[in-house]
């Protein structure tokens, strides 16, 4: 979710993300008077106050504090009272803190006080951390709520209160860099026919989308500096949630049980994907589920509905749909919208900006998948690696209940179908295939389509990096 220059500073070690992100360091959060008292490092007693006030007051003072004195007593006070339940919050505090003295001792406290040997690197702090059961203070959202919202006071309402309503680990939320809708949506976007695309090479990746009858192409040139397009195709009301880092783009219906949704992206992540809220009750999203996992609508059943996503080439999205729609250059926004230049340097290695609590090297981390699930399996999902597709142009799996064929075209798209119990044994990479009895199929996106007008529906899926659906789904099976 970070532009090219807070991707640097990401990559970089803790000592200097702390120097680089001291804009946070303006955090005027009421804070204890930890100067007021002398200071003693010889045997210091264990600072007497109020549990609730060392943990809400104290903790969220660490970010502002600056003078020698008031460090010294900060680092004398967090020895002291320590408790294992603290260490998220300091963890957040070591992050942000507006003294770069401060941030390295409270790390050097972390590593004796956990026995451990960690350093200064932030993403192996927290892939230690969360290995470990979770212990967080009661409070710790109101901790989060404080902390974040002098970044952008709409932070606040994510968490404040809201510790009770979590479904996924809190200490597992992380700031991606940008405020609430910092990486804008395209809502309600302007599209234009194929030929008035004269800014699209053929070779370009084009995101296509076919509802009711309705083809529209979001270029990935365009769509990875906005990471989500609200829109209305064939009819029906969509949010196309790309996160970058993960590598996934999701058309979800926003409507569920008849309330409309009305989506955004967060400004923060979990497990390197990014979280959307709903405008409606701030609540945070599961991007790759389509779930709220905090807030209101935490826990009451809603799963959005995705539809099927096509990564291809511009070249063969329009030989298939001559007459699709695509997105405009004027989004109402200045950027460079050339081919590949958002996110360049991430896309060009393996390395990731945020981790996972997890390391699976049976593929590269960014290696793409075809990723599947099905509402009536919750409990099996499968990934299938690209690279084996383009060798497999017919493949067959099952999925809990749910059995699937995948076709993959000359250009690399995969498309997935329901068989029913047909056995394809052709498929001529472009818009026929064969099955045993020797009929033919011809292929659209919706389904298909035998000669004697038997049909083959489509099902849902789409593609990821391979350790961003890996960390959703641990268990998952994998195909390579």
């Amino acid at each position: 979710m970070l532009h090219a220059t807070i991707i640097k500073q990401v990559k970089r070690s803790i000592k200097e993300q702390l120097h680089t992100i001291t804009l946070i360091a303006v955090l005027m959060i009421a804070c204890i008077p930890v100067a007021a008292q002398p200071l003693k490092y010889e045997k210091p007693e264990p600072y007497k106050v109020d549990e609730a006030y060392l943990e809400f007051a104290f903790l969220h003072s660490l970010a502002s504090i600056t003078e020698p004195d008031a460090i010294d007593a900060a680092i004398i006070r967090i020895d002291a009272t320590w408790k294992p339940s603290h260490t998220s919050a300091l963890l957040e505090s070591a992050i942000y803190a507006a003294s770069r003295r401060l941030s390295a001792e409270i790390l050097f406290i972390l590593e004796r006080k956990h026995n451990v040997k960690i350093g200064g690197d932030i993403n192996d702090w927290y892939q230690w951390l969360w290995n470990q059961p979770e212990d967080i203070i009661e409070g710790y959202a109101d901790f989060k709520a404080g902390l974040y919202r002098v970044i952008d006071p709409r932070f606040e309402a994510y968490f404040n209160g809201r510790q009770n309503t979590a479904r996924i680990r809190l200490d597992e939320i992380r700031w991606g860099g940008v405020q609430q809708d910092g990486i804008p949506p395209l809502r309600n976007p302007e599209m234009i026919t194929a030929s008035d695309a004269s800014y699209l090479d053929d070779s370009n990746v084009v995101f296509g989308i076919e509802i009711n009858g309705d083809a529209r192409a979001y270029p990935k040139r365009i769509l990875a500096w906005h990471e989500m397009f609200v829109d209305t195709v064939g009819g029906v009301d969509i949010a196309g949630v790309y996160c970058t880092l993960c590598g996934t783009v999701i058309p979800y219906k926003t409507e569920f049980n008849g309330v409309k949704h009305t989506l955004g992206t967060s400004g923060f992540l979990y497990r390197s994907n990014k979280l959307m809220y709903d405008k409606e009750t701030q609540s945070l999203w599961n991007t790759i589920k389509g779930e709220p996992v905090l807030g209101p609508l935490a826990g009451k059943g809603i799963a959005l509905e995705f539809l099927s996503v096509v990564t291809t080439t511009w070249s063969e999205w329009k030989r298939r749909h001559p007459e699709t729609t695509v997105l405009s250059l004027n989004t109402g926004h200045r950027r460079n919208y050339g081919e590949g230049v958002a996110y360049n340097d991430y896309f060009s290695t393996d390395e990731l900006m945020f981790n996972t609590p997890f390391n699976d090297t049976r593929l590269e981390n960014k290696q793409e998948v075809l990723a599947l699930r099905f509402f009536a399996s919750p409990s099996d999902q499968l990934a299938i690696d690209t690279n084996f597709l383009d060798n497999t142009p017919i493949y067959t799996d099952q999925v809990g209940q749910q059995k699937l064929v995948v076709l993959t075209d000359a250009s690399g798209a995969n498309r997935v179908y329901d068989p029913k119990g047909v056995v394809f044994t052709d498929y001529d990479r472009q818009s026929m295939a064969t099955d045993t009895n020797g009929r033919k199929w011809r292929l659209s996106e919706s389904k298909l389509e035998a000669d004697d007008g038997t049909i083959l529906n489509r099902l849902p899926y789409h593609r990821a990096f391979w350790f961003g659906w890996h960390a959703t789904y641990p268990e998952t099976r994998l195909v390579k």
